[in-house]
């Protein structure tokens, strides 16, 4: 099998790459690198493509920006590939307010271009859209919360699960990251439904592993785990520190793309986190964190919350449960904050 994986120096390509290719499967990676352009050099992924060179045997890396689609064009037409796994964006809520056209021609654009390449020449080929679940804006804010302790928690029972894939995407504020994440999401759904190709949405809750170029503006746990192994500074951005989010590994992502690529579903939708699980608040990363790493936290508290930021969001993972029983979560937010703590102790 051949497959293309975009964004493949990043977090989830990366993981995409290593384990595609030690399955024994010829994987090309697109990247550019624009984290480092985004976020500087600490969102530098040159790291993680040396990383990969000299960890796969079948790994070529193509330097390819996907909103040039001359070259897309040409990239198709020299490899057939079996599995398209996109991961490609530009991933900041708070960049993306000062790049908006550059923000919606990568994560729109770009996508659009990927989707009409596989139509045109690898149509049967299964497509992968990592899709986040800032599609919903603000809506998920409107559901009952109580206020804990620690953390923010759904008043009702009806609610523990978490948020599921019938949230609406409309008539609410997303941030010009969501808006162009939605547009791309969409269109993705219309190629799978509209032209009946075997195209998967996966609503990305927050995704993290020992991969992430975390920074301030992206990858709450590995920004978080680096500021406390090097005596850094954090800022909590409003909702007291109670803001819950829930954290899936990046390995988990990838066994439920492999279970999507062995059944597809025309322009399928899922939400992908970590559930109710994994859920854990700001404040109460700072309690595990410390205790995994033996560091104390430096941090403040900046009352402006950032903009259409969610106060409490869980991934309800039933549906995609559901139709793939034999995918599940297998790494616990200890085994994360832990990995993620050995990685930066090194």
């Amino acid at each position: 099998m051949k497959v293309l994986v975009t964004g493949s120096s990043g977090l989830i390509g990366s993981e995409a790459v290593q384990w595609y290719d030690q399955e024994g499967h010829s994987v090309v990676g697109v990247d550019n690198n624009m984290r480092a352009e985004f976020f500087g050099p600490a969102g530098d992924t040159t790291w993680n493509l040396e990383r990969l060179r000299g960890a796969t045997r079948r790994f070529e890396h193509v330097q390819l920006d996907i909103r040039d689609r001359a070259r897309l064009n040409e990239l198709f037409a020299t490899h057939r590939f079996d599995l398209v796994i996109h991961c490609a964006a530009q991933p900041s809520h708070d960049k993306a307010a000062q790049i908006p056209l550059v923000d919606f021609d990568v994560n729109a654009g770009g996508t659009l271009n990927l989707l009409e390449m596989t139509r045109q020449h690898c149509r049967d080929s299964v497509f992968i859209h990592m899709s986040t679940n800032k599609v919903y804006g603000d809506a998920p804010n409107e559901l009952p919360l109580a206020e804990l302790e620690k953390r923010w928690e759904y008043s009702r029972p009806s609610d523990f699960h978490g948020v599921d894939e019938s949230m609406r995407v409309d008539r609410c504020l997303h941030s010009v990251f969501g808006a162009s994440k939605l547009a791309a999401d969409v269109m993705a759904q219309e190629y799978g439904r509209y032209f009946g190709m075997p195209v998967g949405i996966f609503r990305g809750g927050c995704l993290t592993g020992p991969s992430h170029s975390g920074v301030e503006l992206h990858g709450f746990l590995s920004y978080l785990v680096k500021v406390a192994m090097t005596g850094g500074h954090y800022r909590v951005f409003g909702y007291k520190g109670k803001q819950v989010r829930d954290n899936i590994h990046s390995a988990d992502v990838i066994s439920a793309f492999e279970a999507f690529r062995k059944a597809p579903r025309p322009g399928e939708v899922y939400n992908l986190g970590g559930g109710r699980a994994n859920s854990i608040s700001i404040l109460e990363a700072f309690d595990l964190v410390e205790e995994l790493s033996g560091k104390r936290i430096s941090w403040s508290y900046v009352d402006d919350n950032r903009i259409g930021d969610h106060i409490c969001y869980i991934s309800d993972l039933r549906k995609l449960e559901t139709h793939f029983p034999g995918w599940g979560i297998t790494r616990s937010m200890r085994d994360i904050i832990g990995e993620i703590v050995s990685v930066h102790a090194q």
